[in-house]
């Protein structure tokens, strides 16, 4: 059977720095990273049906990401080799500001994943697709890929969820607030966070940003707002949905375990409230380890989490 979940986007080979030695090195953990890469895992940790789309270099991070997804039950077929280009990398260091990222992905693998590399077919007989502003960045290719497959999934009767994921080392604010929100028009439901939807939209007000990106056209628009939680509303309600106490010790991803876990649970049957109140958990346990992949919960312990509240 065809993934019921198609994500595409850039991967990323992720080391975190570990607390100092008494000798003063640093030593980073080696794990996995890209937003679409760690809903994908997400969503199929929660046990959904999930395909992941991109491009790979033919190099020793590429096969650890095809080695990972294949672990994690994630169909891999669509996944292009690219000899050319490398498979991207970046570094977390922490301080007293918080984590701190450093990219090492320009003209990687990932950007030059293009419309000529989509498995319509599978796109077409997926129930929902995903993508962030991370892939609308990186290239013209790669953002026209991301065109490319919510069209073939909007004319197959399927849903697209888009997450801003807004980077401002990519790009410009008013240049991603045009090429984001174009998507997001053409998507039944609008992932934003908080910080995203100021930079883009100039609002500060929640219910501001609500009312803007339904306005766009999705008929579903999840804010996530970190610790706070995260608020659901559509056309006839508002649903305000508070985060459960953890121990953060990293933050990185928990955003993308949300999105995972969010389409994962609508996916499942469940209804948006449902589904939203599941991924608030999902992401508040995702905080409670180091790196953006290992820390991703299981349904056990998130259904635990949630009859703790």
């Amino acid at each position: 059977m065809p993934p019921e979940l198609l994500c595409l986007g850039e991967p990323m080979l992720e080391f975190s720095e570990l607390p100092p030695q008494e000798d003063g090195r640093k030593l980073y953990l080696q794990g996995f990273g890209g937003d679409s890469s760690n809903a994908a895992i997400a969503a199929a940790r929660q046990g959904a049906s999930v395909g992941y789309l991109t491009a790979l270099g033919e190099d020793a991070a590429g096969e650890a990401f095809l080695s990972l997804w294949r672990r994690e039950g994630i169909e891999t077929s669509a996944v292009k080799r690219d000899p050319h280009h490398p498979t991207a990398v970046y570094f977390i260091t922490h301080g007293p500001a918080g984590h701190r990222f450093f990219y090492l992905r320009k003209d990687s693998a990932a950007a030059h994943f293009a419309p000529s590399d989509l498995p319509e077919a599978m796109l077409a007989a997926a129930r929902i697709f995903f993508a962030s502003g991370i892939s609308l960045a990186i290239s013209t290719d790669a953002a026209d890929a991301v065109f490319a497959a919510i069209g073939v999934t909007r004319r197959a009767g399927a849903l697209v969820a888009i997450d801003t994921n807004y980077r401002p080392v990519l790009w410009p604010p008013a240049r991603a607030a045009a090429v984001i929100h174009a998507a997001i028009a053409k998507a039944d439901i609008a992932l934003p966070s908080f910080e995203d939807a100021v930079a883009l939209t100039g609002l500060s007000d929640p219910d501001a940003i609500l009312d803007f990106y339904l306005g766009l056209g999705p008929s579903i628009v999840l804010l996530k707002q970190g610790r706070e939680g995260a608020i659901l509303a559509t056309g006839a309600e508002r649903t305000r949905l508070p985060a459960p106490a953890m121990h953060a010790v990293d933050t990185t991803g928990a955003g993308d375990v949300f999105c995972g876990a969010f389409l994962a649970r609508l996916l499942g049957g469940d209804a948006p409230a449902g589904a939203a109140r599941y991924a608030v958990a999902a992401a508040a346990l995702s905080t409670t380890g180091y790196g953006a992949v290992a820390p991703i919960p299981r349904p056990e312990a998130v259904r635990a989490a949630l009859v703790a509240e």
